[in-house]
């Protein structure tokens, strides 16, 4: 069903479609007829027909034998356009009206004319313009024309069968109209060809240059050039090369290099191209900064500095500014130069190079320290027998001191960052070459420093012995290897200081008091200083001897000798001694009881003080005359009624004595007469016990009562001669 539906459509539409055509063949317009049809651009043809009534278009045909162009136009005349130049087209019309289109007309053969050529146009130099061109078909012949774009000036023209053409003696920068076409072999001109064209600028004149040294740039000027666009510096060298381009008539070239000639050249350029160069102007830049810069400074005291010669460098000038401020430079036309410096400063050197230009630039700053000032006030404030310490001022540029001390044998060192050492360990008694050096990290020790001699204190004596002699003098030896040295020895004490002093190994002191300990010491003093003491040695002197020695005979064979002790003795030795021999006793007491003494003999008494370590002092007094012998039968006879007689045997040597009678009724005493050995008292009461004792006198004076005592009685018996009765002996408790 659906098949049948599809073809009978088709069959209506077909229908109606003859049934139009039909139509329009009734009402067509009439065939127009073409006057002319001529070309005069090489694309289009121009076709001229009489006007077909009630037409209200034309369709335009050009054929010519490979395609078929088609042109719609409303009357005449009428253009058909995108054909072929130089190419023979036949050409037909139709006129059409709302009924249809009419038949085609009688065709008529029109030509295309040649095409344009196509120019190439510049402009090699400032007055000229070459144009060129690519042959064009069926062209036997080119016409060129040329004028100022302003109108102004003449026409100039040119025909030439050749596909280029220049024209000179044009004016420069200036804008030029060229029109060119192509004719063929009829005469007929083709399609011509319009175009503009600048010549190019001359090049510029006047140049200036302003050079920049420090900035290393150069300006440049010019006066303008005629019909220039731009303007392009060049700054051309052996190395480089290096360019700048402006609208205006000035420009700057930054970035040159020092030490270098360049030759400088302006061109003008426009839309034609560059003009010639201008005539070259050199350009010299400022000197390089000088290299390889040497600093040395020897002697010390003397800079000099020294660098390698630059290219343009006419002279130098080297600037040194140490680093308090100050500045000094030289100038000079050689390569080196040289400075007076100072110990401890850092210098701060530039060098550079000077030509017409100026300054060279700023190159590399160096820097020279030179070495630390040396201490010239080395001031020893302590000398010891192993130590110096010395101080001085701080000096400039020092970071450090090195202190040496050096004996010819070893060397001691300290080191610190404060203007003074203490250098121990030293040999006593020698000189030592001392030296401070100074130091920095840069430049190191300043090796140039005076030394200082120095000798160290003595060295300390050695005691060998302490002596003493019989008169308690005592005698100090020692040992010492100093030269030139005085020694002092001091015994110093709790009763004071003694001292002795040599040049020699011994001294004597005296007067030293007894019973004392001392510590003994020696010193040595030189010029350099004084020792440290010697090791001490003790010394105790014999014991003080005792005073207040007394002696007292106590019976007629023992007597007693005391005393008060003196200091430090321990013990005692008494001694008394005489031709009948010696009685002697040791004690560690005040006193001392001595025995088997001889009445009535002469002693030498005598007392040795012992101390604790055994030091005796021997101690000598006075001769003590033992007491006389008691006497011998010892009696009494009476004398009247109130008187009795004593009578007595006188001992050996010559004695006083003195005879005493003791009784309830008192006491009676008598002294015989110098040589008389009885005694007489008178007026002795009868009828008593008398206890009777003759006592022999000391030459003192002192009555000795160690003499045994005897008793009687006296009665009374009336008779003038009464009887005395011995009663005995009375016992001494």
């Amino acid at each position: 069903m659906a098949g049948g539906r599809e073809t009978c459509l088709t069959l209506i539409g077909f229908l109606l479609i003859c049934l139009k055509m039909v139509a329009s063949a009734k009402s067509a317009p009439e065939i127009p007829t073409i006057d002319q049809a001529y070309s005069k651009i090489s694309n289009s043809i121009t076709v001229e027909w009489a006007t077909v009534p009630g037409a209200t278009s034309y369709l335009l045909s050009a054929e010519d034998g490979d395609t078929v162009i088609e042109t719609m136009v409303a009357n005449s005349p009428g253009t058909v356009t995108g054909l072929k130049a130089a190419t023979l087209y036949e050409i037909t019309i139709r006129s059409i009206s709302a009924a249809g289109r009419s038949q085609a007309s009688p065709p008529k053969q029109a030509k295309t004319v040649l095409a344009a050529p196509i120019l190439e146009v510049s402009s090699p130099s400032s007055d000229s313009i070459l144009v060129q061109w690519e042959a064009v078909y069926m062209a036997i012949g080119f016409s060129v024309s040329i004028m100022q774009a302003n109108g102004l000036g003449s026409i100039w023209k040119e025909n030439t069968t050749n596909t280029s053409l220049t024209f000179t003696s044009l004016e420069a920068g200036t804008l030029y109209t060229i029109k060119a076409y192509a004719w063929n072999a009829n005469g007929i001109p083709g399609d011509d060809s319009t175009c503009n064209q600048r010549t190019s600028p001359r090049a510029p004149a006047n140049i200036q240059v302003s050079f920049d040294s420090g900035a290393l740039k150069a300006s440049f000027s010019w006066a303008l050039a005629e019909g220039a666009f731009n303007y392009t510096v060049m700054a051309l060298s052996d190395s480089s090369e290096l360019t700048c381009s402006t609208a205006f008539s000035s420009c700057t070239i930054s970035s040159l290099q020092c030490g270098t000639e360049y030759m400088i050249s302006v061109s003008a350029s426009n839309d034609a191209g560059s003009s010639k160069s201008s005539s070259t102007v050199t350009l010299k830049t400022v000197a390089c900064a000088p290299g390889r810069v040497t600093i040395q400074e020897d002697p010390p005291g003397h800079l000099s500095v020294a660098w390698s010669n630059v290219d343009l460098g006419d002279y130098y000038v080297v600037f040194v500014k140490s680093d308090d401020g100050l500045e000094v430079h030289c100038n000079t036309s050689l390569t080196e130069c040289n400075f007076l410096s100072e110990c401890g400063f850092t210098y701060f050197i530039s060098v550079f190079a000077y030509n017409k230009a100026g300054q060279s630039p700023l190159g590399d700053i160096f820097n020279y320290t030179t070495a630390p000032c040396c201490p010239s006030d080395i001031n020893p404030v302590l000398v010891s027998s192993d130590r110096v310490e010395i101080v001085w001022s701080p000096v400039r540029g020092a970071e450090l001191y090195e202190t040496k001390a050096a004996d010819g044998y070893n060397t001691v060192e300290c080191n610190d960052t404060v203007p003074a050492c203490t250098l121990s360990a030293l040999e006593c008694d020698t000189k030592y070459n001392i030296t401070v050096y100074s130091f920095s990290e840069v430049r190191g020790s300043n090796m140039s420093c005076t030394p200082q001699f120095i000798t160290t204190a003595p060295c300390s004596p050695e005691i060998k012995n302490v002596s003493r002699d019989a008169f308690s003098t005592i005698n100090v030896h020692w040992r010492s290897t100093n030269d030139d040295a005085t020694y002092t020895v001091t015994a110093q004490g709790e009763k004071g200081l003694y001292q002795c002093s040599s040049m020699g190994e011994s001294c004597t002191m005296r007067g030293l008091p007894c019973g004392s300990v001392f510590s003994v010491t020696a010193v040595a003093e030189t010029q350099a200083g004084r020792s440290l003491p010697s090791y001490s040695v003790p010394l105790e002197t014999v014991p003080c001897c005792p005073t207040g020695l007394t002696v007292t005979q106590i019976t007629q064979s023992v007597i007693n000798v005391s005393w008060t002790i003196g200091r430090v003795a321990q013990t005692h030795v008494a001694v008394l001694e005489s031709h009948t021999g010696q009685s002697k006793c040791h004690t560690h007491q005040n006193y001392c009881l001595l025995g088997c003494i001889t009445c009535g003999v002469n002693y030498t008494v005598t007392l040795k003080a012992i101390s604790a370590t055994g030091l005796t002092a021997d101690c000598s007094y006075q001769s003590y005359f033992s007491g006389a012998c008691c006497p011998l039968g010892v009696k009494l006879y009476r004398l009247g009624s109130n008187g009795i007689r004593i009578y007595w045997q006188a001992s050996r040597g010559s004695a006083s004595y003195s005879t005493d009678l003791y009784g309830s009724k008192g006491i009676f005493t008598c002294t015989p007469s110098a040589g008389l050995s009885f005694c007489d008292v008178t007026e002795i009461p009868c009828g008593d016990v008398y206890t009777v004792m003759v006592s022999p006198v000391a030459e003192t004076g002192l009555k000795l009562t160690f003499c045994p005592k005897k008793i009687y009685s006296v009665t009374c018996s009336g008779s003038t001669l009464g009887m005395v009765i011995y009663r005995g002996k009375r016992n001494e408790e």
